[in-house]
């Protein structure tokens, strides 16, 4: 991400259809990387990337790689990639095959808690934005001596309270839904940790002898 000719090799990834990968990224990934991993294609065929407008090939291939043991990227993040675990721990994987368990054998349920965890991320997001808001019109209006004179800012704190409220109340309601559902889910936690037991089993054999 600290290569100066990063952008300028997306660039070209991109209009010639080459494979980019970028190495030891971090949990927070670079704004300006936002239309490639949305692909935000226009009807011309065209990504645009900064200030430029890229032609896009359809050979070309996006990757990027940590060195981070165990990251956690945000739902915004998730949802925009595919990410891979190379480095798989025993509770990990039996997390992962509690997933797979549940949205076999109870997929409205799973379906469920995925559609909180993206509304409870939504509902953070605009949270932040509200701040920024009201942070913004704070300084704009920093050299005014009484800021209640200010009705614009006056009205953007009632509607931002407002709005709060309402999200906070969700935000509510869907962790006490979230632990039900969790709750429920418990129910495969002994098949799942079977799994990843098998899993670590199986791969340790290989000590043992190559045949394995």
């Amino acid at each position: 991400m600290s290569d100066g000719q990063l952008l300028r090799n997306l660039e070209l990834g991109i209009q010639f259809g080459k494979w980019v990968l970028i190495e030891n990224v971090g949990e927070e990934l670079d704004p300006a990387l936002e239309p490639i991993l949305l692909k935000q294609v226009d009807k011309t065929g065209s990504l645009k990337l900064g200030d430029k407008s890229i032609p896009w090939n359809n050979s070309f291939k996006f990757f990027m790689t940590t060195t981070i043991p165990n990251p956690h990227y945000s739902p915004e993040t998730s949802v925009k990639v595919t990410i891979l675990n190379f480095a798989i721990t025993p509770f990990g994987l039996e997390e992962q095959m509690l997933n797979q368990f549940v949205s076999q054998e109870m997929p409205d349920l799973q379906k469920k808690k995925d559609n909180i965890v993206q509304q409870n991320a939504q509902s953070a997001k605009v949270l932040r934005e509200i701040e920024d808001k009201i942070l913004i019109g704070l300084t704009k209006n920093a050299k005014i001596a009484d800021i209640l004179e200010d009705d614009e800012l006056i009205k953007v704190l009632e509607e931002s309270k407002k709005t709060s409220d309402e999200i906070n109340v969700r935000m509510k309601e869907s962790e006490i839904t979230e632990k039900e559902i969790d709750k429920t889910r418990e129910i495969y936690r002994p098949v799942a940790y079977r799994a990843s037991i098998l899993f670590f089993t199986i791969i340790d054999l290989a000590i043992i002898d190559p045949m394995y």
